[in-house]
């Protein structure tokens, strides 16, 4: 099957609501995967995330953390010497020299502790607004809306926004999901997209909120076509 188009118009709120509830539902202790103990692990280890899968993170975190359990530690470490423990992650070299320097700032600029706000946790090097997301949510149980791939694919697929961007994205689902799970929702969407709604093709027929969303019908009619073009 080609690639499945994401639907063309947004569900209505109402709709909305119904599936994210469900979804809720389905995935009661939706929790971040990503082994932590503290701010500082837990920001370590959604910059290594770039690009590698949190399983791979997790196996690589305790050697480092051993190693360097503190920023104070982290900021006087040698690259080379980060490079080794967290090569499997991918771009080693790129992720040493942000972690590094991310712990300079958090000890220079904030006395060694991960700051607690939004706009501090992105003015760190190697810190998007998806990280900081992740961490200020996860961490400081902050209201915010980490949009990851899953995300980015469950969003479009459930009819919940158009948006060409993650940060559109985001700014959608802000506007449907109330403040207070906002935290949970990413999660939800994030292990759905695991579990069930998989790239490339997801699986409908087991899926909670198939009578709900408006991409069963897109495979549908992709799947017709297909049987016809062969016939």
């Amino acid at each position: 099957m080609r690639r499945i188009p994401f639907p063309k118009k947004k569900v209505l709120r109402a709709r909305a609501l119904k599936m994210l509830a469900i979804l809720e539902q389905a995935y009661p202790n939706a929790v971040t995967a990503l082994h932590y103990r503290n701010p500082f692990e837990l920001l370590v280890a959604v910059i290594l995330s770039a690009q590698s899968t949190d399983a791979r993170v997790n196996l690589t975190t305790p050697e480092l953390f051993k190693k360097y359990p503190t920023p104070e530690k982290l900021a006087a470490a040698r690259e080379r010497d980060v490079q080794r423990i967290i090569k499997s992650c991918g771009f080693f070299r790129m992720k040493s020299k942000n972690i590094i320097n991310a712990a300079h700032k958090i000890v220079e600029e904030h006395g060694g502790k991960v700051p607690g706000e939004r706009e501090a946790l992105e003015a760190l090097p190697g810190v998007g607004r998806k990280t900081a997301n992740v961490v200020f949510s996860v961490a400081f149980e902050g209201a915010a809306i980490a949009v990851d791939t899953h995300v980015f694919r469950v969003a479009h697929r459930m009819g919940l926004t158009l948006g060409k961007t993650p940060r559109d994205v985001e700014n959608d689902l802000e506007k449907i999901v109330p403040r207070e799970q906002w935290r949970h929702a990413h999660h939800w969407l994030i292990l759905h997209g695991r579990a069930i709604c998989k790239a490339p093709v997801p699986r409908c027929g087991i899926c909670p909120i198939n009578k709900l969303c408006p991409t069963p019908p897109i495979i549908a009619k992709l799947t017709t076509e297909r049987a016809r073009s062969k016939a």
